[in-house]
């Protein structure tokens, strides 16, 4: 998107959080916006945006967001920097084409197959069904930081709850080594549970991506230039709440979590071209912004097929090639609701062969490499010149995954499709031993917590 697209999307948030502005469910929040300058809307609990404290909120946040790994290295994002891939939120599993809710033991095996998946840079927290549901998020953060020391987005379920994973992140370390994030009820509109989640967590340093989740046709205009407006008033009133709960506070703008609605079968759509482009949509504000900027690449298929393929290839190379800063997505399928370790795999795949692709063609005198060629001579090879050895490695995408030999080595093998062989090695690596990435210390008090919150729980119920 051009910038002048992006500044006429700006400009029409503005005019929708002035009015009719935004439904904060929140008397606490609600009273703080009023003290910094919002204004009071027609409607109950109907805050408005001046155009100041909006751009003043944006200005405040960091333009560089550090996502750490549990021993307090990581990586950093911006607005004109890499791309970091995590994998998805869901409530299901497809393993050994079973599907079925997803549990704490997948959880830890995901934490672990995504610690040895190297375009994976963070594992995403997912509906427990074998734990009480207020449980799950601070469960969820102690197995995933027990299987892999990469960072961790923690799916929020209670306010009790992050409170617990604040008092968790102490026990490793005061480093970002997880983050939160929640998603606007749209159209304008942000829920008592999300406001509370981010007043919670505030003031501890602790990452937060701000969602907003237009649904185009349904919970917003069906042009996507509407939806984009309203998805971005939605983020840009939560940016603000961020800051005035913890000025400089690190927060993720995230319109690429976009929907648009079929009208024939009534799904929200997910893997479409239209979601591709309000992710670049998101790109482009957050390089308006100077923010880090997240999107979601998903497809509606429901197993690991030509599909999934083809949409995940699609939302990775259009996402990728958007300058998208953060990334969900690996492993997805099924509209957001269930994660399988073998697309997990392929996707891994997918993003290194995009990569290479937009890592463009390098011209200078060593790689025309016109000496090299007039030594070879006419008729002669390259195999065995020096420039070969030294270039190869770097100049030629190679595959882990895809298909590189003839059809008799491929039939001896099995003749084994693309699906089979992905769950084939991700079963593999869920399987090999792997380093603690806890020391006994940090295992021992995480469990502590988790029990003490497992049994207050287990008391308010009786």
């Amino acid at each position: 998107m051009d910038p002048n697209s992006a500044n006429l999307i700006f400009e029409a948030s503005l005019d929708l959080l002035e009015n009719p502005g935004v439904r904060i469910e929140h008397d606490k929040v609600t009273a703080q916006l009023l003290k910094a300058g919002a204004k009071a809307g027609n409607d109950a609990q109907v805050i408005c945006f001046p155009k100041e404290l909006v751009k003043e909120s944006i200005a405040q946040a960091p333009s560089e967001v550090f996502f750490a790994d549990r021993d307090g290295s990581g990586k950093t994002i911006s607005a004109h920097g890499n791309t970091l891939n995590w994998t998805v939120p869901g409530m299901n599993i497809l393993k050994e084409n079973t599907h079925r809710r997803f549990t704490s033991t997948d959880m830890g095996e995901m934490a672990k197959l995504v610690e040895q998946l190297p375009n994976v840079d963070g594992i995403f927290g997912m509906a427990l069904a074998d734990m009480p549901t207020r449980s799950q998020d601070v469960v969820g953060l102690r197995v995933m930081a027990e299987n892999t020391k990469k960072h961790i987005r923690v799916l929020c379920f209670t306010p009790e709850g992050a409170d617990v994973l604040c008092e968790m992140k102490d026990v490793v370390g005061a480093y970002p080594w997880f983050s939160v994030g929640f998603t606007a009820h749209g159209p304008l509109r942000w829920t008592n549970l999300a406001l509370e989640i981010f007043a919670r967590t505030a003031g501890k340093g602790i990452p937060t991506t701000i969602n907003g989740e237009p649904m185009s046709g349904a919970s917003a205009p069906c042009t996507l230039a509407g939806a984009a407006a309203v998805g971005n008033a939605e983020i840009l009133s939560g940016l603000v709440i961020n800051q005035i709960l913890e000025p400089g506070r690190p927060c993720i703008y995230n319109l690429g979590l976009a929907h648009i609605f079929d009208m024939r079968t009534s799904i929200a759509v997910t893997g479409a071209p239209e979601n591709h482009l309000l992710a670049d949509v998101s790109a482009a504000l957050g390089r308006l912004y100077n923010l880090p900027s997240c999107s979601w690449v998903s497809t509606e298929s429901m197993c690991v097929d030509s599909q999934a393929s083809i949409e995940k290839t699609a939302g990775y190379f259009s996402h990728l090639n958007s300058g998208v800063s953060l990334i969900f997505g690996v492993g997805q399928l099924e509209s957001e609701l269930t994660i399988s370790p073998a697309q997990a795999v392929i996707d891994n795949e997918i993003i290194s062969y995009v990569r290479r692709y937009l890592r463009g063609i390098e011209v200078n005198p060593e790689t025309l490499a016109v000496d090299v060629v007039r030594s070879v001579g006419i008729g002669g090879n390259f195999l065995a010149e020096d420039h070969t050895v030294r270039h190869f490695r770097n100049e030629f995408f190679e595959p882990s995954l895809l298909l590189r030999e003839s059809r008799e080595p491929w039939k001896r093998a099995g003749s084994k499709p693309l699906a089979q062989k992905a769950e084939e090695v991700a079963e593999k690596l869920v399987k090999k031993e792997m380093p603690a990435s806890l020391s006994e210390d940090e295992a021992r008090e995480l469990r502590k917590l988790e029990d003490a919150f497992l049994k207050r729980l287990s008391t308010q119920a009786s």
